[in-house]
């Protein structure tokens, strides 16, 4: 399992090689990397700025790895979230998940991007060409994330 907020750039392609190397009882491996879109539902994107609260950021995504791990047979978990000044096309984030079996890796990996995109403490403001804007999670972002909640289904979890 591993957790990283960096001001770095995020080459998947090279953390998707490295998650790979020492994974033991993987049959599927399933990443998703996140992009800064150059639009909003107003104008154009000029940048997006975002901010952690460290180590609550990062202990709260290890408490929704850790969730993960508990409901899915998993091999393999990582976590990268760009912090700091950001433009669009740049990989805000890497997400891999590693199981035995396809639908694990998916699912979990749905999971843990459901639990960024509303949970997971950060502070994004985006630049626009009509003003700055602090950015909230959508309501389809809450929708989505609700699929995991215990009291809608016995079987997921919270």
């Amino acid at each position: 399992m591993k957790v990283l907020l960096t001001e770095q750039p995020i080459n998947s392609s090279e953390l998707l090689t490295d998650f790979r190397l020492g994974l033991e009882n993987a049959g599927a491996i399933v990443s998703f990397s996140g992009l800064v879109r150059d639009y909003s539902s107003k104008s154009e994107v000029i940048s997006l700025y975002l901010q952690a609260y460290s180590p609550l950021t990062e202990n709260g995504i290890a408490s929704a790895i850790h969730k993960a791990k508990f409901q899915w047979t998993l091999s393999g978990v990582k976590i990268l979230h760009r912090i700091g000044l950001l433009t669009p096309g740049d990989e805000i984030v890497f997400v891999a998940t590693a199981s035995e079996h396809r639908r694990a890796a998916f699912e979990s990996a749905d999971f843990l991007m459901d639990f960024l995109k509303t949970k997971a403490i950060f502070w994004k403001k985006e630049t626009r060409t009509d003003g700055e804007f602090w950015i909230e999670p959508r309501t389809q972002d809450y929708e989505d994330s609700s699929r995991w909640d215990t009291s809608k289904n016995s079987s997921i979890i919270a």
